[in-house]
């Protein structure tokens, strides 16, 4: 049985972030080096402001390669409308199916407007693995 089904449990706490006036280059190198497929774009305050995935980079860089022009910022190839996010307090079964739902493979994690975490499916696992155990 789950010890608990609290998202805050699970999340990670410190995910790798970027800022939204980062060069598109420098945040794909940063997502190479984590071996990681996407990163959460903050601001100053630390308030979640994007996403950023390797789909996101690779329509990035193909572009600038068609067109022959400059990469550009991090800021032109985010995902910032509508963006879908969870509070630590949520049932992470709840979060979990949502994500399945909606396909998606990373939720943030907010409180009060910053960013506090992100929940993705190898965290998901985790919690699934601890259950099973």
């Amino acid at each position: 049985m789950l010890k608990s089904v609290n998202l805050r449990d699970y999340m990670l706490r410190n995910p790798v972030k970027v800022k939204k006036d980062d060069n598109l280059l420098d945040a794909m190198q940063v997502i190479i080096d984590n071996k990681i497929s996407g990163l959460c774009v903050v601001d100053e305050e630390q308030n979640l402001v994007g996403i950023l995935s390797e789909l996101d980079c690779l329509r990035g860089a193909l572009g600038a390669i068609y067109n022959e022009s400059g990469i550009g910022s991090v800021a032109e190839y985010m995902a910032s409308d509508n963006l879908v996010v969870a509070h630590p307090d949520e049932d992470i079964t709840d979060v979990a199916q949502d994500m399945l739902l909606k396909n998606k493979r990373r939720r943030p994690v907010v409180e009060d407007g910053k960013l506090v975490g992100q929940i993705t499916c190898r965290q998901l696992l985790i919690a699934v693995k601890n259950f099973r155990s």
